[in-house]
């Protein structure tokens, strides 16, 4: 099949590339040419397992192309997919010029019978508002579907290639055949594609990441609770989870949720129901739960070391708001040190793959680039000289590091553990003071 992806970001590059991946002939289409070139050269603009391997085979083998033109890709495709970005707005609102800046584009050159797919996620009726657009005074009319992603960062090529359902929004005979046909590689296991109406398909995307988040956010009122009454959050969250009807899925305690999804899509929820006269109280009280948790963790450090850290040094671990991944939008990293720097703390912070994105978009650095954050090397070169270190992400490299040689680097042995990773048994026997998240 003949595709057009408009969008390089993340959404669009995964898209694009694991279809292409699949024997389809893919145009990619991004206005920002520096990242087209670099993407030519086989360079990926994000960290995402697997990804690098299957763009550079599918460019070298031509079934993966790079474009700022519209006109060759949109008019030869049979499916043009909308991938570009929907940032919140100040109300917290999605903001969706970009995907009807997109469907303007594209207008001209869309043959009868292309089919145009917004994979974007948009508020629920957007897809009426890019199908006014593309088929204001055309005769013959364009079929608009909603086809919303549900990858996740770390590991979004294996959710494309094994999802666990395909959702599509249309009623469109046409539209459902050809979906089936591009969809079939990617469900020989059985899994589900589901057409629904379009507007209940633009809904389920911001439903399931808010009931996604919700979860995070109860475990994580409950560990603030244990911590109140003397229970132990991880014994918790075993004897409800061993529940079928419940699970251990995203019930695991930390310091919260972050990056492009999940605050922006209940934020988002919120703003839609507030557009209809609704006050979506669950998940208000979930956005409000996750900020309440990473104060909690950060009044942890103030209780132990007093309001004042001036002359104290704190080793983080940890950048991105998640493993496997660079990305550190609305990451819990950002608010603790900001929080330990405007206390007068000073920060030694280590991150695989996160440190570029850090500099470039945590705002903790002045306008020539300076601050008096120190970036180490790897776990030891932070734990230096520390009064206490700090594991933020859970990479698996932090999981089991030399204890007895962190214990000799740091000034003071303290460990507040945001995520639950360690053994507090093991770690006090060794002489650590440990603190974690509802334990």
């Amino acid at each position: 099949m003949r595709i057009t992806v408009i969008g390089t970001g993340y959404v669009g590059l995964v898209t694009g590339a694991c279809f292409a991946e699949m024997g389809n002939t893919v145009w990619c289409i991004d206005k920002d040419t520096r990242r087209l070139k670099e993407l030519t050269r086989g360079r990926i603009p994000f960290y995402e397992p697997q990804l690098d391997d299957i763009v550079k085979s599918s460019y070298k083998e031509k079934r993966l192309f790079f474009t700022s033109d519209y006109k060759v890709p949109v008019k030869n495709s049979e499916v043009v997919f909308i991938c570009v970005g929907t940032p919140p707005k100040e109300d917290g609102s999605a903001d969706i010029n970009y995907v009807l800046e997109s469907a303007r584009m594209m207008k001209k050159y869309l043959g009868d019978d292309t089919i145009v797919a917004v994979k974007s996620t948009v508020p629920v009726g957007t897809c009426d508002e890019v199908e006014k657009i593309l088929n204001s005074g055309r005769r013959k009319k364009i079929v608009v579907v909603s086809n919303p992603e549900f990858l996740k960062e770390g590991d979004a090529v294996r959710d494309f290639m094994y999802p666990d359902r395909v959702v599509v929004g249309t009623e469109s005979e046409r539209a459902k055949k050809v979906f089936y046909e591009l969809y079939s590689p990617y469900t020989k296991r059985g899994q589900s594609i589901i057409f629904m109406k379009r507007r209940s398909s633009e809904l389920t995307k911001y439903a399931a990441n808010t009931y996604l988040a919700m979860r995070v956010s109860f475990i994580n009122e409950i560990s603030m609770l244990c911590e109140k009454v003397g229970a132990d959050v991880e014994e918790v969250r075993k004897g409800i989870g061993s529940d079928r009807r419940i699970g251990t899925q995203f019930m695991y305690p930390g310091i919260g949720y972050g990056g492009s999804c999940f605050p922006k899509d209940v934020k988002a929820l919120i703003s839609l129901g507030r557009k209809f006269g609704m006050d979506v109280s669950l998940a208000k009280a979930c956005d409000r739960i996750n900020l309440l948790q990473r104060e909690n963790f950060f009044g942890k450090i103030i209780r132990r070391f007093g309001n004042n850290l001036k002359n104290l040094t704190f080793a983080v671990l940890g950048l991105s708001f998640k493993p496997n991944t660079d990305d550190i939008r609305e990451a819990p990293s950002v608010f603790v040190i900001s929080k330990i720097l405007e206390h007068n703390g000073r920060v030694r912070v280590f991150d695989p793959a996160a440190v570029e994105n850090f500099k470039k978009y945590s705002g903790l650095y002045d306008k020539n680039g300076r601050t008096n954050i120190y970036i180490a090397s790897d776990i030891y070169d932070a734990s230096k000289n520390s009064d206490a270190l700090l594991l933020i992400t859970e990479w698996n490299e932090f999981r089991r590091p030399d204890y007895d040689r962190m214990k000799k680097l740091m000034k003071t042995p303290v460990i507040f553990d945001g995520r639950n990773i360690y053994s507090k048994d093991v770690l006090r026997d060794k002489g650590f003071e440990y603190f974690g998240i509802g334990i």
